[in-house]
């Protein structure tokens, strides 16, 4: 059975560039530590993608899979799930949840439900959720503020 984890973080930007770089699966490799490929293989009519393989490398764990798209209208919300079992996964489903504070910056929730194919102790499990949560977390808020970074310069 998989658990559910959620961690939040605030990100010194607007929404909209969240939502971009969330979007922007063809460049997750440049930011992202253990994605070695993202491939957009399906989109929605209004160019969003609706389905990407993504291939994993994070050392011992190494894993192929697809996931299926979803958002909200308004875009504060982006949902996937597993198109189908991978190697290593049984289930993953997660969603970013971006709202706007009202001062330049957003607060991203980030919900992640895996079950995986291989046994582990919940414990390691656990604590590589944790990590994993986090990294993304951190990798985002990073890649975004950069960017935001960049786009006022370049206003300046």
């Amino acid at each position: 059975m998989a658990d559910s984890s959620t961690r939040s973080i605030v990100i010194n930007a607007d929404p909209e560039l969240v939502v971009d770089s969330i979007c922007d699966f063809a460049r997750y490799p440049e930011w992202t530590g253990a994605l070695r490929e993202a491939e957009v293989i399906e989109e929605y009519e209004d160019g969003y993608a609706s389905q990407v393989r993504f291939v994993l490398d994070a050392g011992p764990l190494r894993d192929e899979y697809t996931l299926v798209y979803e958002y909200a209208e308004d875009l504060s919300r982006i949902e996937w799930r597993l198109a189908a079992p991978s190697t290593v996964q049984k289930v993953q489903t997660g969603s970013y949840d971006i709202a706007d504070n009202g001062d330049g910056s957003c607060t991203v929730t980030y919900t992640l439900e895996v079950e995986l194919s291989i046994a582990m102790i919940g414990m390691f499990r656990r604590k590589a959720e944790k990590v994993i949560m986090d990294t993304a977390l951190k990798e985002l808020k990073r890649r975004v503020e950069a960017r935001a970074a960049g786009a006022a310069e370049g206003e300046a």
